[in-house]
């Protein structure tokens, strides 16, 4: 498998596990960062308000990232990895999709959570890449998620 692991990371924790992950797939991680770092109080669930509550409940919203230079021609797969967010990625992976052409890719969410499920993730993904990409249905992780546990996952993937 040639893959790259790409993530966003609103706290660290996702981070850990996507470098847990390029570490058992002998590859590098990306990070995807926002223009506009998120605080403490635009990631504050309970504000209909806050800044990602407003980004969650408009499904066109394509918040700014910084350019990146990955070398995803080189790649065959790419894991995807961020915090579930009202059960879905967050928008910032929605821009991260639309910013890059994943045509003939295989595309495999990952998230963390202390206890949410991925929810419809992959499907939603699948809407914003389109037709010419494979996205998976993914994984939730635990944020002490061990590499022996990722190696498992990675392994039941190419079955």
């Amino acid at each position: 498998m040639n893959a790259l692991v790409v993530f966003f990371s609103a706290s660290g924790v996702t981070a850990k596990v996507a470098q847990r992950l390029a570490n058992v797939l002998q590859t590098q991680a990306f990070e995807i960062k926002p223009t506009q770092p998120y605080t403490s109080a635009d990631l504050d669930w309970r504000d209909k308000m806050s800044r990602s509550s407003v980004e969650m409940n408009d499904e066109s919203c394509r918040p700014a990232i910084e350019a990146m230079d990955i070398p995803l021609a080189d790649a065959d797969t790419v894991f995807v990895g961020f915090p579930v967010w009202w059960y879905r990625e967050p928008s910032v992976i929605d821009t991260f999709l639309d910013t890059f052409d994943f045509k003939g890719k295989t595309i495999v969410p990952f998230a963390t959570s202390g206890s949410s499920s991925i929810g419809d993730s992959g499907k939603h993904m699948q809407g914003v890449v389109g037709k010419g990409a494979n996205v998976l249905e993914g994984k939730r992780f635990a944020a002490g998620v061990s590499e022996v546990e990722l190696e498992k996952w990675i392994k039941t993937l190419n079955n």
